[in-house]
């Protein structure tokens, strides 16, 4: 009688937990993934910068403005953001950023992607050097994944998708003068 019983209190029980992963897995279905827009009054900024451990034949710094935005209606924390940075449509850097990032139901901030590109990556950047050199806009996109903390809907993560894309391009004298270090050149695109 023991062993009749066992075989149902076994199609019982992964009855019941693949009807938990099922509502699970529909709850994860609600959670949208952050949206990411340009900021209209910041500039992506480019800077050429010196050798250092990262980048011994020396490289360009590259901040890129972003708004980020929850489209749910509950809040979330962005935790990370992972993926590669194309200049001229080659790759040119990594990204891979512990945002720790809370933002409400609905809410957004406006945010900071710094980036390093090393210049011993030359050869599949020459024609995006080329270009910043002779004064010409550098078409950019940021591609990636996006993992975010939804407390009880999961830790979902979205991607890869293109997050950013626009231009970098080459600042006048006078906005160099009022952005830039002393050492280094800075190029500026809207977002």
């Amino acid at each position: 009688m023991r062993y009749a019983l066992a075989p149902g209190v076994i199609v019982m029980a992964l009855t019941v937990g693949s009807l938990a992963c099922a509502t699970l897995e529909r709850l994860r279905g609600l959670v949208q993934a952050p949206q990411f827009s340009d900021v209209d009054d910041r500039r992506a900024e480019i800077r050429l910068v010196g050798p250092g451990s990262d980048a011994p034949l020396g490289g360009a710094a590259i901040r890129l403005w972003t708004r980020v935005k929850n489209p749910n209606a509950f809040g979330l924390t962005v935790a990370t953001l992972r993926g590669s940075l194309f200049l001229e449509g080659s790759r040119a850097a990594e990204a891979d950023f512990p945002l720790g990032l809370p933002l409400t139901a609905g809410g957004g901030a406006v945010i900071p992607l710094d980036l390093r590109v090393s210049f011993s990556d030359i050869p599949g950047l020459a024609n995006a050097i080329r270009r910043a050199v002779a004064g010409d806009p550098l078409a950019y996109r940021l591609n990636g994944t996006v993992g975010v903390d939804a407390g009880q809907f999961g830790t979902p993560t979205f991607g890869p998708m293109d997050l950013l894309t626009g231009e970098i391009r080459r600042l006048g004298p006078r906005q160099i003068e009022s952005l830039a270090p002393s050492s280094g050149l800075i190029f500026a695109a809207p977002l």
